[in-house]
């Protein structure tokens, strides 16, 4: 390790002296003017783990100087770096912003390269989000556009990205496919760090298979290959993946050891993402057996992300601290650092949401100036056709009556389409007067009574007891806005860009169960019995994920409008080509002058019998989402009674 702390301190003595020699001498001639930016750029990638405010400084003098000298080229890659540095501290928004205008700017001068490079980039953010389906998108239009130049380094990255898409989903097999085309392209390839990636994935994709040896294989494969300066993170990286292998494979004493090394290495080399990466894989292989251990790892964690500002990431180990706490039952600890997690946590989200609803906000006023410019191009045809028209009489009477006849049809098909275009209007008004009504209500409340609560809790004569019952009401409010916020922005998102729908065959059992499990804590607390009639022979063919959200949805307003003591049933019957869901409560009913709206944006939320809060998009999205896949949905109640919702969704034609 000594051969390494030396050969790293001579190469950033080097590199400084070449920093300051290029800095202090005349600025380069014009007949270079890449050189400077490829200086910053390489500035930048040296500090960018160990001191990411040096890596931001030198990025954005990269920028000004691309700026100055109207480099196009130069600017992009300058947006880039920073959009990689704010991934490393999670700011998704931040860096995807980067991205998308790195990439525009590469589209502009009809750089493909540069603009597959950066959809990579996006691809590789909504991965780190875990929305696999947009990341495995933004990959493949990558490949599409590297293959279009014949760009074999870029084709090659693209499978290599794509196999990550797929690992995301656990779909091994199918990330296998693109791994072996991207392992086949880097034999014809100069070595590079894409290299050491391909041998990091397959052994994470073996390892999950429980080919054991294959894992082992491939990662100190990439381990040998790895040696060199440059390569010293991914060979952390590398060494932390093997160490996972033994430690699946069972054998936790070499797991232990080869992260150590790990954790020394990084620590020499100041990687503080590989730092980070490490200590938590030493707290998840001592697990809850040492957990003493485990909390020692963990806290050092802690302290190096509050070091660097990496608030996401001290989130997650927030949590993982509050877990093993009430493993131990330490319980104060635990609610303390659950607590701290949370508030972190709001802190970012509020922030994320401001930022998405001022971007649906944007959309939304985008398509209504879209709508009205159509309005204004309908009229200003219908005013030239009239013209024409009166130009026609001039000439006889009978051309002016056929153009008059000629006319009058396209002035009525005109008509036509200005009354569906003011129903559209008129539509989206509506749907911008829900969205605003409960921005207004269902959220300025809840955050109203936490305001109140905050101001009671800081009344220095109310008991500990008091204070910890006004705390479990903050818990339950700041939850409540979280869910009524998700919802909020997946109706909004729906509304702009559409259901995206993929359909498969699927067992519809284990998701109806799984989420009778979920709610099963909600229905205990007011001792309703939940009964499950649905059948694990049952097959459909619809979106999964749409049907998990139906079922989850109806089943947690069954338990919201059923008095304490009640049953909530789901049933199931094959008809043919489709397949029936019922899903039966014995609750306080629906009026019967609210049956027929209760599917629409009209419709207006009511409490459940425990006080519950709601804001009735969850129906709409359940109507829109079944209708999309092909079903149907009703309601059959009686007030006083209970209610039948009923949904039908095609079988499975296997």
């Amino acid at each position: 390790m000594l051969f390494y702390r030396v050969a790293l301190i001579l190469i950033l003595s080097v590199q400084f002296l070449t920093s300051f020699c290029s800095q202090a001498s005349n600025q380069p001639s014009e007949k270079h003017p890449e050189q400077r930016i490829q200086d910053y750029e390489k500035l930048v990638k040296r500090y960018r783990y160990y001191k990411p405010d040096s890596a931001t400084f030198f990025a954005k003098k990269g920028m000004a100087l691309a700026l100055a000298r109207k480099d196009s080229t130069g600017l992009a890659r300058m947006l880039n770096q920073l959009g990689m540095i704010d991934d490393n501290f999670g700011k998704f928004i931040e860096s995807r912003q980067k991205y998308l205008r790195a990439a525009s700017i590469y589209r502009e001068i009809g750089d493909k390269k540069g603009e597959a490079a950066e959809t990579i980039r996006l691809g590789v953010v909504e991965l780190r989000k875990g929305n696999y389906d947009k990341a495995i998108g933004y990959f493949l239009d990558a490949l599409k556009l590297s293959e279009s130049i014949n760009d074999k380094a870029g084709i090659m990255e693209a499978n290599v990205t794509l196999g990550e898409g797929y690992m995301g989903q656990k779909q091994y097999d199918k990330a296998l496919v693109y791994l072996k085309k991207a392992e086949q392209l880097d034999k014809k390839l100069p070595f590079s760090g894409l290299s050491l990636n391909i041998c990091n994935n397959f052994g994470i994709v073996y390892r999950e298979k429980k080919e054991f040896g294959n894992a082992i294989f491939y990662i100190k494969k990439g381990i040998n290959q790895s040696s060199k300066p440059e390569f010293w993170g991914l060979n952390i990286t590398l060494i932390n993946n093997l160490a996972s292998v033994y430690a699946k494979a069972g054998n936790k004493d070499k797991s232990i050891e080869l992260l150590e090394s790990a954790l020394k290495r990084s620590r020499e080399i100041q990687n503080y993402i590989r730092e980070l990466q490490t200590l938590t894989a030493l707290a998840d292989v001592y697990g809850k057996d040492n957990a003493q251990k485990s909390l020692g790892y963990l806290h050092d964690g802690l302290k190096l992300v509050r070091e660097k500002g990496a608030y996401r990431q001290e989130i997650d180990i927030l949590q993982r601290l509050g877990d093993l706490h009430k493993y131990l039952k330490n319980y104060k600890e635990a609610l303390s650092l659950k607590e701290r997690s949370n508030a972190l946590a709001d802190s970012f989200f509020y922030q994320d949401m401001a930022q998405q609803i001022s971007n649906l906000q944007a959309e939304y006023e985008l398509s209504k100036s879209q709508a009205r410019v159509k309005e204004l191009k309908y009229e200003n045809a219908r005013q030239s056709l009239e013209r024409k028209i009166i130009l026609g009489i001039t000439a006889c009477v009978l051309i002016v009556l056929l153009i008059v006849g000629y006319f009058y049809l396209k002035t009525k098909k005109l008509n036509a389409l200005l009354n569906k275009a003011n129903a559209s209007l008129k539509e989206s008004n509506t749907v911008k007067d829900k969205f605003f009504s409960i921005l207004a209500h269902d959220l300025r409340l809840p955050i109203t009574s936490v305001i109140n609560l905050l101001f009671i809790i800081d009344d220095d004569d109310i008991t500990p007891d008091e204070k910890h019952e006004i705390v479990g009401k903050l818990i339950v409010n700041c939850n409540a806005s979280l869910d009524t916020l998700n919802q909020l922005l997946k109706w909004g998102e729906m509304q702009i860009k559409g259901i995206r729908l993929k359909p498969q065959n699927f067992n519809p059992a284990a998701i109806v169960d799984r989420n009778v499990q979920l709610l099963s804590a909600t229905a205990e607390n007011k001792l309703i019995k939940i009964e499950n009639f649905v059948q694990p022979d049952i097959e459909l063919y619809s979106d999964p994920d749409h049907f998990d959200f139906v079922v989850r949805n109806m089943l947690s307003n069954a338990i919201k409008f059923t008095t304490r003591g009640g049953k909530v049933s789901i049933l199931a019957e094959t008809k043919g080509a489709e397949t029936q869901f019922t899903i039966k409560d014995t609750g306080v009913g629906i009026e019967n002058e609210r049956l027929d709206s209760i599917f629409q944006i009209t419709n207006v939320s009511t409490t459940g019998t425990n006080n519950e809060k709601g804001t009735s998009l969850g129906l709409i999205m359940c109507k829109d989402f079944i209708e999309a896949n092909k079903g149907s949905i009703s309601v059959k109640s009686e007030k006083g009674v209970g209610s039948d919702f009923i949904f039908t969704l095609p079988s499975s034609s296997s």
